[in-house]
């Protein structure tokens, strides 16, 4: 008999049903053999359990939940299974009725892992470090004052490539390229590309466009000038730290990738196609 593997199931409790849901999964799971374990949440965990003895995470909420999640297995290697709940879920593409297909399917070797491009991010205020972490998604450097811009400098591959005045600056990987860089007019890029996407928000100019660069090449976002309204650096949907006048925010590609099981097939145009609308013209 071979041995029991270990999955963690992470809950978000904020989600209708999900502590339902995840007896269903756990019970699923257990009838293939796997030993699983309920980590439930309504908001910031606040006592870890020891993540490194799972082979898998499944995720039951959305994308936030998910983006949460990866912030804890991608450092280790342990591959995300993610359901979703919610109503849209761009990345969390499974479902409640499906999951158990792509589970098998990635058992059998018959789905392979997608893997997603992930950022390391550091916050300086002079030699002090203010904030480290990682961004499945994006990272974002926003006014805090609402209709009010900020003046930044951006630097790519430690070359200042010129100067923003906007409401904010994304920075986002392809997986967070159908989050808030869409919302703000950017590109949508297929997941697994290496690839950066710096988008403005609400720029001042209409010459400021997004911009897609290599994954490889690491970004600075100097703040320089906030006077009239405070900045914030904002990872993954969550507010980190406030900022300053010269502080300066350094992304670039992390160690790790992002290892999630999506259902076979394409899961990124289907979700385009039926999600967005992107169908194309039907009459052309």
């Amino acid at each position: 008999m071979s041995e029991s593997k270990s999955a963690l199931i992470f809950v978000n409790l904020n989600k209708d049903d999900a502590g339902h849901a995840a007896k269903i999964v756990q019970a699923q799971l257990n009838d293939r053999q796997w030993q699983a374990d309920i980590l439930a949440f309504h908001g910031p965990i606040s006592e870890y359990p020891d993540f490194s003895r799972y082979e898998l995470m499944i995720t039951l909420g959305g994308d936030g939940t998910l983006l949460y999640a990866a912030s804890f297995a991608s450092p280790l290697g342990i591959p995300i299974l993610p359901i979703n709940l919610g109503t849209l879920g761009f990345v969390a593409a499974n479902k409640m009725d499906t999951w158990t297909a792509t589970f098998d399917n990635w058992r059998s070797g018959t789905v392979e892992t997608s893997r997603r491009l992930m950022l390391s991010v550091h916050a300086y205020r002079g030699k002090k470090l203010l904030y480290r972490g990682i961004a499945l998604n994006d990272v974002v450097v926003a006014s805090e004052g609402s209709a009010r811009m900020i003046k930044m400098c951006l630097y790519v591959n430690k070359e200042c490539f010129g100067y923003y005045r906007a409401d904010g600056l994304i920075v986002s990987t392809p997986t967070g390229s159908t989050a808030y860089n869409l919302a703000a007019g950017g590109p949508a890029v297929y997941p697994e590309l290496s690839a950066l996407i710096i988008n403005p928000i609400c720029p001042f100019t209409l010459a400021s466009r997004p911009l897609v660069i290599p994954g490889t090449l690491p970004v600075e976002i100097a703040v320089d000038d906030a006077k009239k309204t405070g900045a914030v650096l904002i990872v993954d949907g969550h507010e980190t730290v406030s900022l300053q006048k010269a502080d300066r925010i350094r992304i670039e590609k992390y160690m790790k990738q992002a290892l999630l099981i999506v259902p076979l097939g394409n899961a990124f145009f289907s979700t385009l196609r039926t999600k967005l609308g992107w169908s194309g013209d039907n009459d052309a």
